[in-house]
């Protein structure tokens, strides 16, 4: 099994930045995805970014050019840095871990409100 662990989220003004982290841990192997899901209240969870384990990103195109997503050298870790907050970015965000065998396992999620 793997265990996601989340951090950073915040109340943030519009144009601000959040960077939310997630590690995992457990029984994982090389070749994984790595991403972001996020749900507003009353809206279905969508797909915010994804990065594999060779680097391949991917976005959602409400999110590209002012979100960003990494891995740390380990692979373990992902960073979803958040520039350019718009009050429609206010979601609980889910850490996502895809391994190789396709299961998917989520975080807890972590709260993003973006005021004004």
């Amino acid at each position: 099994q793997v265990q996601l662990v989340e951090s950073g989220g915040g109340l943030v003004q519009a144009g601000g930045s959040l960077r939310l982290s997630c590690a995992a841990s457990g029984i994982i192997f090389s070749i994984n995805t790595m991403g972001w899901y996020r749900q507003a209240p009353g809206k279905q969870r969508e797909f915010v970014a994804a990065m594999t384990s060779t680097g391949t990103t991917n976005y959602a195109d409400s999110v590209k050019g002012r979100f960003t997503i990494s891995r740390d050298s380990a692979r373990k870790t992902v960073y979803l840095q958040m520039n350019s907050l718009k009050p429609e970015d206010t979601a609980v965000y889910y850490c996502s871990f895809t391994s190789v065998a396709s299961v998917i396992y989520w975080g807890q999620g972590t709260q993003v409100t973006v005021s004004s």
